[in-house]
């Protein structure tokens, strides 16, 4: 393992889902309730995992304290640094949501918040990160591969 791969903040994957079930029911509240105040406090979650990182998020809290010490350590951790960029994705469409409920444009509300909602489900569901892979193939983008083609 190289010293910069050892360096890298690393998290249980399945603590990451866990987050995603509870965004689920959030967001889900949400729309539901057709009422913003659920959105605004996932607003807050997304911005504290942004800020801080996913394990020190409330979820993430959760997770390790109440969770993760009933069951066996992860066969393996993941780079914590996609899924904090998913977090700002999430953050970015629930501000959206948030600024279409307050202002009346409650469509644009609605559609933020679900396809928050979808990314959320997807992860919870089946553990794939839509926004992760967002960041993974921006990072193959940003980095010219060093192969020449022949």
């Amino acid at each position: 393992m190289s010293d910069k791969t050892a360096t890298k903040p690393q998290v249980d994957p399945r603590g990451l889902r866990f987050a995603a079930a509870l965004t689920t029911v959030v967001l889900a509240l949400t729309l539901v309730l057709n009422n913003p105040w659920p959105l605004a406090v996932q607003a807050l979650v997304f911005a504290i995992s942004v800020a801080f990182g996913v394990s020190a998020s409330p979820y993430g809290q959760i997770f390790k304290r109440l969770i993760r010490p009933r069951l066996g350590p992860p066969k393996e951790l993941e780079d914590a640094t996609p899924p904090r960029f998913a977090q700002l994705v999430g953050l970015v469409f629930a501000v959206l949501g948030l600024i279409g409920y307050l202002t009346g444009a409650e469509v644009l509300g609605v559609v933020a918040t679900g396809f928050a909602l979808v990314a959320a489900f997807v992860n919870a569901a089946v553990g794939l990160c839509l926004g992760c892979e967002a960041y993974l193939l921006i990072q193959r983008i940003r980095t010219p591969s060093t192969a020449t083609t022949t």
